[in-house]
């Protein structure tokens, strides 16, 4: 999602090469490397991952063997080749326990294999390119999903009985827009380290799914309901929100609100 929205908002302004399966594997350092090398960047900007949560859980081999050894080849690449490198991370690195945003300074402690391997990512970002951004996004949503959004769309449309979703789990909902615009941002005044990129505001997936079907139209009934009534493979966080303290720091524009984002995104998918 996050690839296409770049492509779209980068392409006009940036000479761009797109780098995807099959063509170039980030899990092969070689083909990596020669990518780097054929383009020689002034930015990479990674944003491929292995982001299927409970699938991580039943192959944690190809969740690090992606996230973690992945990243460091294209660390390695980025370095080697003179690139600075912005690399997109996830909430998933902190457990959920704390009762406030997590900053960029809070501890990273994950509780699943997706945000072990992320974690692990990052650290290799951190090892082997000294040019870098991070940047933590959250609850993500853009063109044509997979997504949260684009699932309760399919199933807003469907008839049955109410449809129940979770209220005990909050977090920044974030638009591919929102994150791509931080992105120009940062190619332009770059912030080294760690950096969180997600949506003002909070809600929770039920917040968020009401606010969905207000903007679409849909008239299926939904209900709220917790976390226990739907145990998952990998465990949600129950607090993923992100406080953007680095944005301020930097004297940066804020990211934009969750629902003004929303808002923004249903516009331009109904165009």
């Amino acid at each position: 999602m996050l690839g296409r929205t770049l492509q779209r908002r980068l392409g006009e302004k940036h000479q761009l090469f797109i780098a995807d399966l099959p063509e170039v594997d980030i899990t092969r350092s070689q083909i990596i490397d020669q990518a780097v090398s054929s383009f020689r960047p002034d930015v990479v900007i990674h944003a491929a991952a292995m982001t299927q949560v409970d699938a991580c859980e039943t192959d944690s081999d190809k969740a690090f063997k992606i996230n973690a050894l992945g990243s460091a080849n294209v660390a390695r690449a980025a370095q080697r080749w003179g690139a600075r490198l912005i690399a997109l991370s996830t909430d998933y690195v902190f457990d959920g326990a704390l009762d406030r945003p997590y900053d960029e300074f809070d501890k990273p402690a994950p509780k699943t294999v997706y945000g072990a391997s992320k974690l692990a990512g990052e650290e290799a970002v951190r090892a082997h390119c000294s040019d870098h951004t991070i940047v933590r996004i959250a609850w993500l949503y853009g063109e044509n999903g997979p997504s949260f959004f684009h699932a309760m769309v399919k199933v807003g449309q469907q008839v049955g009985d109410p449809l129940k979703v979770v209220n005990d789990q909050i977090g920044n909902p974030t638009s591919t827009d929102a994150v791509a615009t931080l992105i120009e941002r940062l190619l332009e005044t770059p912030i080294p380290g760690t950096v969180h990129g997600s949506c003002e505001g909070d809600a929770s997936w039920f917040d968020f799914a009401r606010a969905i079907f207000e903007r679409v139209g849909l008239r299926r009934v939904i209900q709220p309901c917790t976390t226990a009534e739907f145990p998952r493979k990998a465990p949600r966080p129950a607090n993923s929100r992100l406080e953007k303290r680095m944005l301020r720091l930097a004297g940066l524009p804020p990211m934009p609100n969750w629902m003004d984002a929303l808002d923004a995104y249903v516009r331009l998918s109904q165009q």
